[in-house]
């Protein structure tokens, strides 16, 4: 996804998309989130690897403390 913020647009990398896409947390195109993560330099250009995703209320965690992918080892349904 890409996230617009007072200074920038950045792309905002956050896993794949099964486990994405079976998670409680949905976040829409125009949704108002709070990305915590890793600023990264991706094809020569800033990019963030997400560690969780805020939406409201909900936490969308995609990685643990460590840095760890969640989804590792994670189940397909």
């Amino acid at each position: 996804m890409t996230v617009k913020t007072d200074k920038e647009e950045i792309p905002v990398h956050l896993g794949p998309a099964y486990f994405i896409e079976n998670q409680d947390v949905k976040i829409e195109a125009k949704s108002k989130v709070e990305v915590k993560g890793s600023r990264i330099t991706f094809d020569g250009k800033p990019a963030i690897i997400a560690a969780e995703v805020k939406k409201g209320d909900e936490v969308l965690k995609l990685r643990d403390d460590a840095g760890f992918p969640v989804w590792s080892g994670w189940r397909r349904r």
